[in-house]
Protein backbone atom coordinates (compact mmCIF):
# COMPACT_ATOMS: atom_id res chain seq x y z
CA UNK A 1 0.00 0.00 0.00
CA UNK A 2 1.23 3.75 -0.56
CA UNK A 3 1.86 5.71 1.83
CA UNK A 4 0.67 9.04 -0.31
CA UNK A 5 -1.94 10.77 0.38
CA UNK A 6 -5.51 9.37 -1.19
CA UNK A 7 -8.47 11.20 -2.52
CA UNK A 8 -11.40 8.77 -1.67
CA UNK A 9 -14.14 9.50 -4.09
CA UNK A 10 -17.36 8.16 -2.29
CA UNK A 11 -20.82 7.20 -3.99
CA UNK A 12 -23.31 5.19 -2.05
CA UNK A 13 -23.21 1.91 0.04
CA UNK A 14 -20.82 0.22 2.26
CA UNK A 15 -17.66 -0.36 0.87
CA UNK A 16 -16.46 3.17 0.87
CA UNK A 17 -16.69 3.28 4.22
CA UNK A 18 -15.02 0.28 4.62
CA UNK A 19 -12.36 2.16 2.67
CA UNK A 20 -12.42 4.95 4.92
CA UNK A 21 -12.19 3.25 8.55
CA UNK A 22 -9.14 0.78 6.75
CA UNK A 23 -6.97 4.21 6.14
CA UNK A 24 -7.77 5.69 9.28
CA UNK A 25 -7.11 2.47 10.99
CA UNK A 26 -3.75 2.08 9.17
CA UNK A 27 -2.83 6.15 9.69
CA UNK A 28 -2.30 6.57 5.94
CA UNK A 29 -3.10 10.65 4.85
CA UNK A 30 -6.41 11.00 3.29
CA UNK A 31 -9.12 12.81 2.24
CA UNK A 32 -13.14 11.52 1.60
CA UNK A 33 -14.40 13.77 -1.43
CA UNK A 34 -18.44 12.73 -0.04
CA UNK A 35 -20.45 12.55 -3.29
CA UNK A 36 -24.02 14.78 -2.61
CA UNK A 37 -26.87 12.49 -1.71
CA UNK A 38 -25.29 9.32 -1.99
CA UNK A 39 -22.22 9.15 0.13
CA UNK A 40 -23.26 7.19 3.99
CA UNK A 41 -23.61 9.84 6.57
CA UNK A 42 -20.55 7.83 8.54
CA UNK A 43 -18.01 9.46 6.10
CA UNK A 44 -19.25 12.98 7.77
CA UNK A 45 -17.05 11.83 10.48
CA UNK A 46 -13.69 11.44 8.12
CA UNK A 47 -11.62 14.25 6.77
CA UNK A 48 -13.11 15.71 3.65
CA UNK A 49 -15.74 17.72 1.39
CA UNK A 50 -19.40 17.58 -0.45
CA UNK A 51 -19.04 17.61 -4.48
CA UNK A 52 -22.31 17.50 -6.53
CA UNK A 53 -22.17 14.70 -9.12
CA UNK A 54 -20.46 16.15 -12.33
CA UNK A 55 -18.94 18.79 -10.88
CA UNK A 56 -15.19 18.88 -12.13
CA UNK A 57 -13.78 21.96 -11.93
CA UNK A 58 -14.47 21.53 -7.92
CA UNK A 59 -13.07 18.19 -7.80
CA UNK A 60 -10.13 19.34 -9.22
CA UNK A 61 -9.57 22.26 -6.73
CA UNK A 62 -10.53 19.98 -3.84
CA UNK A 63 -7.42 17.59 -5.24
CA UNK A 64 -5.11 20.38 -5.80
CA UNK A 65 -5.75 22.25 -2.40
CA UNK A 66 -5.72 19.06 -0.90
CA UNK A 67 -2.47 18.10 -2.33
CA UNK A 68 -3.22 13.92 -3.15
CA UNK A 69 -1.24 11.82 -5.74
CA UNK A 70 -3.49 8.85 -5.63
CA UNK A 71 -7.54 8.55 -6.03
CA UNK A 72 -10.08 5.74 -5.21
CA UNK A 73 -13.70 5.89 -6.98
CA UNK A 74 -15.93 3.43 -5.44
CA UNK A 75 -19.05 2.96 -4.03
CA UNK A 76 -22.76 2.95 -6.25
CA UNK A 77 -23.55 6.06 -8.48
CA UNK A 78 -26.81 6.28 -10.73
CA UNK A 79 -25.99 6.93 -14.36
CA UNK A 80 -26.05 10.48 -14.47
CA UNK A 81 -28.76 13.05 -16.11
CA UNK A 82 -25.69 14.52 -18.71
CA UNK A 83 -28.19 17.56 -19.73
CA UNK A 84 -28.31 18.56 -16.29
CA UNK A 85 -24.91 18.20 -15.41
CA UNK A 86 -23.67 20.57 -18.12
CA UNK A 87 -26.47 23.19 -17.24
CA UNK A 88 -25.02 23.23 -13.41
CA UNK A 89 -21.44 22.56 -14.39
CA UNK A 90 -20.56 23.45 -17.92
CA UNK A 91 -19.41 21.09 -20.50
CA UNK A 92 -15.40 21.09 -19.66
CA UNK A 93 -15.03 17.11 -19.62
CA UNK A 94 -18.85 16.26 -19.83
CA UNK A 95 -18.95 15.56 -23.82
CA UNK A 96 -16.16 12.86 -23.59
CA UNK A 97 -17.70 11.30 -20.55
CA UNK A 98 -20.95 11.31 -22.44
CA UNK A 99 -19.78 9.91 -25.60
CA UNK A 100 -18.21 6.66 -23.43
CA UNK A 101 -21.28 6.29 -21.63
CA UNK A 102 -23.18 5.70 -24.92
CA UNK A 103 -21.21 2.48 -24.80
CA UNK A 104 -22.13 1.28 -21.50
CA UNK A 105 -21.04 1.52 -17.55
CA UNK A 106 -17.47 0.33 -17.87
CA UNK A 107 -16.81 3.25 -20.47
CA UNK A 108 -18.57 5.78 -18.74
CA UNK A 109 -16.00 4.49 -15.65
CA UNK A 110 -13.15 4.66 -17.84
CA UNK A 111 -13.58 7.94 -19.11
CA UNK A 112 -13.96 9.79 -16.28
CA UNK A 113 -10.39 8.06 -14.51
CA UNK A 114 -8.85 9.08 -17.92
CA UNK A 115 -9.91 12.78 -16.99
CA UNK A 116 -8.53 12.05 -13.28
CA UNK A 117 -5.38 11.00 -14.49
CA UNK A 118 -5.32 13.68 -17.47
CA UNK A 119 -4.99 16.05 -14.61
CA UNK A 120 -2.03 14.38 -13.22
CA UNK A 121 -3.14 11.78 -10.34
CA UNK A 122 -3.04 7.88 -9.85
CA UNK A 123 -6.05 5.70 -9.63
CA UNK A 124 -5.95 3.51 -6.93
CA UNK A 125 -8.21 0.32 -6.78
CA UNK A 126 -10.62 -0.12 -3.18
CA UNK A 127 -8.71 -3.46 -3.02
CA UNK A 128 -5.37 -1.78 -3.28
CA UNK A 129 -6.84 1.20 -0.51
CA UNK A 130 -7.86 -1.67 1.50
CA UNK A 131 -6.82 -4.86 0.60
CA UNK A 132 -8.55 -6.70 3.89
CA UNK A 133 -11.61 -6.67 1.17
CA UNK A 134 -10.04 -9.28 -1.09
CA UNK A 135 -11.22 -12.99 -1.10
CA UNK A 136 -8.22 -14.86 -0.17
CA UNK A 137 -7.27 -18.69 -1.51
CA UNK A 138 -9.69 -21.60 -0.97
CA UNK A 139 -12.18 -22.02 1.42
CA UNK A 140 -12.43 -19.25 3.38
CA UNK A 141 -16.40 -19.80 5.05
CA UNK A 142 -18.27 -22.68 5.76
CA UNK A 143 -18.53 -26.10 4.96
CA UNK A 144 -16.13 -28.01 2.91
CA UNK A 145 -17.56 -27.97 -0.27
CA UNK A 146 -18.65 -31.60 -1.25
CA UNK A 147 -17.11 -33.20 -5.01
CA UNK A 148 -20.23 -32.38 -6.60
CA UNK A 149 -20.39 -28.67 -5.21
CA UNK A 150 -16.56 -28.27 -6.66
CA UNK A 151 -17.80 -29.75 -10.15
CA UNK A 152 -20.68 -26.91 -9.92
CA UNK A 153 -18.33 -24.28 -8.87
CA UNK A 154 -15.72 -25.23 -11.66
CA UNK A 155 -18.49 -25.34 -14.06
CA UNK A 156 -20.00 -21.75 -13.11
CA UNK A 157 -15.95 -20.35 -13.28
CA UNK A 158 -16.13 -21.82 -16.65
CA UNK A 159 -19.50 -20.11 -17.87
CA UNK A 160 -19.10 -17.15 -16.18
CA UNK A 161 -15.69 -16.72 -18.09
CA UNK A 162 -17.70 -17.03 -21.37
CA UNK A 163 -20.49 -14.26 -20.69
CA UNK A 164 -18.15 -12.13 -19.18
CA UNK A 165 -16.06 -12.14 -22.30
CA UNK A 166 -19.20 -11.63 -24.90
CA UNK A 167 -19.66 -7.95 -22.06
CA UNK A 168 -22.66 -9.56 -20.81
CA UNK A 169 -22.59 -10.17 -16.99
CA UNK A 170 -20.33 -10.86 -13.66
CA UNK A 171 -22.70 -14.11 -11.81
CA UNK A 172 -23.76 -17.37 -12.62
CA UNK A 173 -25.53 -20.36 -11.03
CA UNK A 174 -24.70 -23.48 -11.80
CA UNK A 175 -26.56 -26.73 -10.48
CA UNK A 176 -26.15 -30.37 -11.00
CA UNK A 177 -23.60 -29.18 -13.70
CA UNK A 178 -26.67 -27.10 -15.39
CA UNK A 179 -26.74 -23.25 -16.16
CA UNK A 180 -29.39 -22.02 -13.98
CA UNK A 181 -29.36 -18.42 -14.39
CA UNK A 182 -26.84 -15.66 -15.89
CA UNK A 183 -26.47 -12.31 -15.12
CA UNK A 184 -27.16 -10.03 -17.25
CA UNK A 185 -28.52 -6.13 -16.52
CA UNK A 186 -30.70 -7.13 -13.48
CA UNK A 187 -27.70 -7.71 -11.06
CA UNK A 188 -27.31 -10.45 -8.58
CA UNK A 189 -29.80 -9.80 -6.49
CA UNK A 190 -32.82 -9.99 -9.31
CA UNK A 191 -30.78 -12.85 -10.85
CA UNK A 192 -30.63 -15.21 -7.82
CA UNK A 193 -34.31 -13.88 -7.23
CA UNK A 194 -35.64 -16.41 -10.29
CA UNK A 195 -33.76 -19.50 -8.55
CA UNK A 196 -36.54 -20.29 -6.68
CA UNK A 197 -39.09 -20.27 -9.28
CA UNK A 198 -37.13 -23.21 -11.09
CA UNK A 199 -38.70 -27.02 -10.94
CA UNK A 200 -37.24 -28.42 -7.72
CA UNK A 201 -36.01 -31.36 -9.71
CA UNK A 202 -33.05 -28.66 -10.97
CA UNK A 203 -31.95 -26.54 -8.14
CA UNK A 204 -31.47 -27.00 -4.59
CA UNK A 205 -33.35 -26.32 -1.35
CA UNK A 206 -32.83 -23.79 2.21
CA UNK A 207 -33.22 -28.02 3.39
CA UNK A 208 -31.61 -29.94 0.51
CA UNK A 209 -28.77 -27.32 -0.59
CA UNK A 210 -27.75 -27.61 -4.11
CA UNK A 211 -25.65 -24.96 -6.72
CA UNK A 212 -22.75 -22.59 -6.96
CA UNK A 213 -23.19 -18.94 -7.38
CA UNK A 214 -20.03 -17.89 -8.88
CA UNK A 215 -18.57 -14.11 -9.38
CA UNK A 216 -16.38 -12.78 -12.29
CA UNK A 217 -15.33 -9.80 -13.43
CA UNK A 218 -15.45 -9.29 -17.37
CA UNK A 219 -11.99 -9.15 -19.06
CA UNK A 220 -12.70 -5.79 -20.17
CA UNK A 221 -13.19 -4.39 -16.52
CA UNK A 222 -10.73 -2.48 -14.76
CA UNK A 223 -10.54 -3.88 -11.60
CA UNK A 224 -9.18 -0.66 -9.74
CA UNK A 225 -13.14 0.89 -11.12
CA UNK A 226 -15.05 -2.18 -10.69
CA UNK A 227 -13.96 -5.19 -8.86
CA UNK A 228 -17.07 -7.88 -8.07
CA UNK A 229 -18.31 -7.44 -4.80
CA UNK A 230 -20.26 -9.11 -2.19
CA UNK A 231 -21.88 -8.91 0.94
CA UNK A 232 -24.28 -9.88 3.00
CA UNK A 233 -27.64 -9.42 1.06
CA UNK A 234 -25.65 -11.71 -0.89
CA UNK A 235 -25.38 -14.53 1.18
CA UNK A 236 -28.90 -14.31 2.17
CA UNK A 237 -29.58 -14.20 -1.55
CA UNK A 238 -27.79 -17.32 -1.59
CA UNK A 239 -29.56 -18.78 0.81
CA UNK A 240 -32.88 -18.12 0.01
CA UNK A 241 -32.34 -19.86 -3.58
CA UNK A 242 -31.36 -22.72 -2.28
CA UNK A 243 -27.73 -22.75 -3.03
CA UNK A 244 -24.81 -24.00 -1.05
CA UNK A 245 -21.41 -21.73 -2.34
CA UNK A 246 -20.61 -18.95 -3.55
CA UNK A 247 -16.78 -19.09 -5.64
CA UNK A 248 -14.66 -16.57 -7.12
CA UNK A 249 -11.37 -15.78 -8.55
CA UNK A 250 -8.56 -15.88 -5.58
CA UNK A 251 -7.64 -11.84 -4.58
CA UNK A 252 -10.70 -10.78 -7.22
CA UNK A 253 -13.76 -10.66 -5.09
CA UNK A 254 -13.91 -7.48 -2.78
CA UNK A 255 -16.19 -8.49 0.16
CA UNK A 256 -17.80 -6.18 2.71
CA UNK A 257 -17.61 -6.46 5.96
CA UNK A 258 -16.04 -9.34 5.89
CA UNK A 259 -16.35 -11.02 9.37
CA UNK A 260 -19.93 -10.66 9.21
CA UNK A 261 -20.67 -12.39 5.60
CA UNK A 262 -18.17 -15.23 7.04
CA UNK A 263 -19.85 -15.47 9.70
CA UNK A 264 -23.36 -15.75 8.36
CA UNK A 265 -22.10 -17.87 5.56
CA UNK A 266 -21.06 -20.58 8.40
CA UNK A 267 -24.20 -20.09 10.24
CA UNK A 268 -26.29 -20.90 6.92
CA UNK A 269 -23.82 -23.77 5.46
CA UNK A 270 -22.50 -21.75 3.13
CA UNK A 271 -19.29 -22.09 1.56
CA UNK A 272 -16.88 -19.00 0.52
CA UNK A 273 -14.27 -20.20 -1.97
CA UNK A 274 -11.49 -18.51 -3.76
CA UNK A 275 -10.28 -20.57 -6.73
CA UNK A 276 -6.63 -20.76 -7.23
CA UNK A 277 -6.40 -19.53 -10.36
CA UNK A 278 -4.82 -16.57 -12.60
Amino acid sequence: MSNSKLALISGGGALPVEVARYLKHTGRPYTVVRIEGLSDPELNDHPGQDLSLGDFARLFQILATEQVKAVTMCGYVQRPDFDTMQKNHGAQHLQSIQSAGRGGDNSLLRQVAQVIVSQGYHIEGAHEANPDLLIGVGLQAGPDPSPEAMEDAQEAMRVAAAIGALDIGQAVVVAGRITLAVEAQEGTQHMLSRITSLNPALRGTPEKRKGVLAKLAKPIQDLRLDMPTIGLQTVEDVASAGLCGIVARRHALLIVDKAAVYARATELGIFIYGHDEP
